[in-house]
């Protein structure tokens, strides 16, 4: 059987597809293990700690989805110079985007320690959980600069297709992350109790070490030699810059466009007291680590699609793409069966309160609606990546959820105050119309190519 007729068999592309996305699954679920036990830690201190977590973490994530969609931009311009032959070429890249991530922490760490209090005065945030949720927040984004370093590093060896590192590494975050939780939350082994603010300094603490390793592992490991990213010290350079800025900044707002519409949401739950939060919080939680899965299919389409593209094999690029959507959109549907079923059980392991467990059952309901839609969009997103096709996911991205979704749940929960599962109605709509919009996209894109 000749190498094409390989490709395009199923089984040869599960294959292909996850061992790439295996380490990368086990990472996100790590990230995800993260805000677990972040939301979990901090809600045995009660509700308002849980909400100050909730809003804090929320503004938190709109900074990171920013750096995560820039500096991704190198998984596919890696992967391409790889699939390429030219791994040498490929160094110039991580270094630009390491001054990048370094460049953006700074107004992150400045609008967290000088914008966040008033932003939550005007909004209102409930005064009851406020001054935690600034603290948190606070806390947490000192953590930007070592955060933002990893991505770069982390998208480089994404790009050549070596993703156990990230997988190792994300054991060890999840690992110090519950450790420093224990420590800081609670004021154990001698530290003072610091609650919600202790839980932000957990995780700062444990990005800046998660980037030291990431960067003493890449300057050791012999396989990155060839990349040369530490061969020297090159200054900045514009032109490089502009070639990262110019495929990552539609990426950053195809991401931030579904990240903030989820964070606007958990905002303006936080105009409707600690309760309703809290609900939303758990709720948001487990949804969003069940799709953690389908994210890192989407990093591993991206790279799949890349290397072929790379190599010159249009037709297996295009069926790479292709099977990764449907595999991102099976799991989910499995999700949804799986949140309608154990709704109760998920919802205890966070609180025993009986009115934030009735909301947040509610509101899984609702996430078990939109579960296939988010894993074929993000799928689709994701194969678009490897095509360098950016900026029609972010214009689609951004009318699904900004013209449609948002409105929707603003209205609900800011005009009319309806109950929060009807204010969740706008993630099914815009999440539904993304994935219409982005499949019809990579079906015209992939068929002209190959």
């Amino acid at each position: 059987m000749t190498r094409h007729s390989d490709t395009l068999s199923w089984r040869n592309e599960t294959g292909r597809l996850f061992k790439l996305a295996g380490p990368l699954i086990v990472n996100n679920l790590s990230i995800a293990g993260m805000q677990f036990a972040d939301a979990v830690m901090a809600g045995r201190l009660g509700v308002e700690t849980l909400a100050a977590v909730a809003i804090g973490g929320s503004l938190w994530f709109f900074a990171f989805t920013i750096g995560l969609g820039l500096l991704m931009a190198i998984a596919p311009i890696a992967a391409r110079h790889y699939g390429a032959g030219d791994a040498h070429l490929i160094g110039r890249y991580t270094r630009q985007g390491i001054y990048l991530g370094i460049a953006l922490a700074i107004p992150v760490i400045f609008a967290a320690q000088y914008l966040v209090g008033p932003l939550l005065v005007f909004i209102p945030i409930d005064p009851g959980f406020r001054e935690m949720t600034i603290g948190y927040t606070q806390a947490i984004t000192l953590g930007a600069p070592g955060m933002f370093v990893f991505l770069a590093l982390r998208f480089t060896t994404e790009g050549i297709g070596v993703t156990k590192p990230i997988m190792y590494i994300s054991f060890f975050a999840i690992v110090c992350n519950v450790f420093l939780n224990w420590v800081l939350i609670f004021g154990n082994l001698g530290a003072p109790e610091l609650g919600a603010v202790g839980c932000g300094i957990a995780s700062a603490i444990t990005m800046w070490l998660i980037a030291i390793i990431m960067v003493v592992y890449m300057v050791s490991a012999r396989r990155y030699k060839v990349i040369g990213i530490f061969s020297r010290l090159a200054p900045p350079r514009l032109k490089v810059l502009r070639e990262i800025f110019s495929l990552g900044f539609p990426i950053a707002v195809t991401i931030t466009a579904e990240a903030g519409l989820f964070n606007a949401v958990s905002i303006l739950m936080g105009t409707l007291g600690a309760v309703i939060t809290a609900a939303h919080q758990i709720a948001i939680s487990f949804a969003s680590t069940m799709f953690m899965i389908p994210l890192a299919l989407s990093s591993a389409i991206t790279v799949r699609v890349s290397h072929e593209l790379g190599a010159g094999q249009l037709k297996r690029a295009r069926y790479a793409g292709g099977f990764g959507i449907f595999a991102c959109g099976a799991f989910m549907a499995c999700s949804a069966i799986f949140l309608i079923v154990f709704s109760d059980s998920i919802v205890t392991m966070y609180t025993n309160n009986e009115l934030v467990k009735d909301i947040a059952i509610s509101l899984l309901l609702m996430a078990a609606l939109f579960q296939v839609g988010d894993g074929v969009q993000i799928g689709a997103a994701g194969a678009l990546r490897g095509y360098k096709d950016t900026r029609v996911p972010m214009i689609i991205n951004t009318f699904s959820y900004w013209v449609l979704a948002f409105p929707l749940a603003y209205l609900a929960a800011v005009t009319f105050r309806l109950p929060p599962n009807y204010i969740w109605g706008g993630f099914v709509i815009g999440l539904g119309v993304a994935a219409i919009l982005l499949t019809w996209r990579y079906n015209k894109l992939s068929r002209e190519y190959a």
